[in-house]
């Protein structure tokens, strides 16, 4: 009967993937139109505009595009940490032999386009990017091998969610290491108290939410003034949330459900439209095939093929893991593609790389291309494939 219901929880988050997937591509034409038509300043200036309040002793104010990026972002990323913590404890993640294939082809995915990007951008400006190229946008790539339907077995769709699952936990991991520029201690101390007390109200078995959420507004609100990235917070409440393997609906079960529709309908799309109104200039062309250009196209595109493809092979082949049921080696190079839509992650580590707006201008416009190429190109290279073994 658990299982059941976590299936259940899986088929929403897929189902909701799959629509939200094609809400993000009309909301980043909507941010593109608007970024090169007559109201680009005005929409400019209303992300800039200050949003909250400030005392003395308490900071809540800061711009629209902040509350989005580091508000509503920690909400999704606490969806992804509960994802995360559910695949660990009772999923595709939650014992060795489920979990090596996609956790190393995540890994693989994740190394190899760090490195391209790496090879690209030594000794320039823009080789603090590196991580830009690591990720997997989840709501696209669930998308797109969606739409394929009986193209592809049932089996590399749940590879590919657990694949980016594993992604989006090194992701999180390259943020809270690399991306940290100054630690505030009290207020990492702080925030650290709060974890603890969480921790113990999910040791003690407490189980209502309420408990559990409150004390997470001020651990995000101190984990942000402590130097460290927002998000983050989001991926530790998560994990203080109580579970269970039984049929009765856990915690965790009840508020990944709660959070499913929200975050793939409005809070992703309301990023990729505050995030992708890049207004287009000549110079942006230049720009593809400058370091940093060709560092995330290639890194994203080739990069990801390439580690999740090998990295898949050596666990086979290392007698480590199995291909999952119906899928063959064509397969998984299909996947990697399909992996190289890196989007929403991207865009938010390239936020977080540079301070040169031209940078994150032109890494903007070139994660755009590489997902978009990764993403015709998984699509048509996998259905090609159902074709041919007619």
């Amino acid at each position: 009967m658990a299982k059941k219901i976590n299936l259940n929880i899986f088929k929403e988050f897929f189902q909701s993937g799959k629509v939200g997937g094609i809400l993000l591509l009309v909301c980043v034409i909507v941010s593109l139109c608007i970024a090169n038509s007559s109201q680009a300043i005005s929409f400019a200036g209303f992300l800039a505009r200050d949003f909250g309040f400030q005392t003395d002793s308490l900071s809540i104010s800061y711009s629209i595009s902040a509350w989005i990026n580091d508000g509503l972002m920690a909400i999704f990323f606490l969806l992804v940490g509960l994802e995360i913590k559910r695949e660990l404890l009772e999923g595709e993640l939650s014992n060795v032999k489920k979990a090596s294939l996609p956790v190393l082809a995540a890994l693989g995915g994740m190394i190899v386009p760090a490195l391209i990007y790496f090879l690209f951008n030594q000794s320039t400006e823009t080789v603090s990017g590196w991580g830009i190229p690591m990720a997997t946008d989840i709501a696209f790539a669930l998308a797109i091998i969606a739409m394929l339907g009986k193209n592809v077995p049932p089996s590399l769709k749940i590879f590919l969610a657990a694949l980016a699952i594993a992604d989006d936990l090194g992701a999180i991991l390259v943020i809270a290491v690399f991306y940290t520029e100054q630690i505030h201690w009290t207020e990492l101390l702080l925030a650290g108290g709060i974890f603890a007390f969480l921790l113990l109200l999910n040791y003690f078995k407490v189980k209502r939410l309420f408990f559990y959420l409150v004390p997470g507004v001020f651990l995000w609100y101190f984990v942000h003034h402590s130097g460290i990235h927002a998000t983050i917070a989001g991926v530790l409440l998560a994990f203080t949330i109580p579970t269970n393997n039984t049929a009765v609906e856990s915690p965790l079960e009840k508020l990944e459900h709660s959070l499913t529709i929200p975050v793939n309908y409005l809070i992703m799309p309301i990023f990729a439209l505050a995030n992708t109104n890049i207004t287009f200039q000549k110079e942006m062309i230049d720009g593809l095939v400058s370091p940093l250009g060709l560092g995330i196209i290639t890194g994203l595109f080739v990069g990801k093929t390439i580690g999740i493809s090998f990295f898949s092979w050596l666990a086979v082949k290392m007698k480590l893991a199995k291909l999952p049921s119906g899928a063959n080696w064509k397969h998984i190079v299909g996947v990697g593609m399909l992996a190289g839509i890196g989007f929403t992650m991207s865009i938010f580590i390239a936020l977080l790389s540079f301070k040169n707006p031209l940078f994150v201008v032109e890494a903007k416009f070139s994660i755009l291309c590489a997902s978009v190429l990764a993403g015709i190109a998984g699509f048509i290279y996998l259905k090609s494939i159902r074709t041919r073994t007619k």
